[in-house]
Parts: structure tokens; sequence; C-alpha cells
């Protein structure tokens, strides 16, 4: 993912919420629809994902776990 893209929608609703280390995402992460529900969650090893991520459909009702090694 790109740097200098925004976290914010225009709206001003956050588009990904989560921590860098050393300039790679690192840690869980969060990622939004540009209505603001959450739409995926998970966690990163330096910039790889890794455990089980979570995808939510509007309502917020789990839709698909992914494990990652």
């Amino acid at each position: 993912m790109n740097h200098e893209r925004s976290s914010f929608y225009e709206n001003g609703l956050p588009r990904f919420k989560g921590e860098y280390l050393d300039g790679e995402m690192h840690g869980f992460w969060e990622f939004f629809r540009k209505d603001g529900t959450l739409m995926r969650s998970g966690a990163f090893d330096r910039g790889t994902q890794v455990g089980v991520w979570k995808t939510f459909d509007r309502e917020g009702k789990l839709v698909k776990e992914t494990n990652f090694k």
C-alpha cells in the first residue's frame, strides 16, 4: 500500500486504521468502507498478512475468515 494514499475518504471517514513498523504495516489493522462500516480486519507482520483475517458484510456479520500462515 502506498503511504501517499490518505487514510480517510473524502467524507472524512477512515479508510483504514493500523500501525507501521519501519515503514511497513505491522500489528492489527482495520479496513473500512466509504459508509464507515468495517470491511476487513487482521494482523500484519512487517507487511505480510498473518493469522486469521475476517471479512464482514455491511451489517457487521462475519462472511469470511482467511487464515494466513
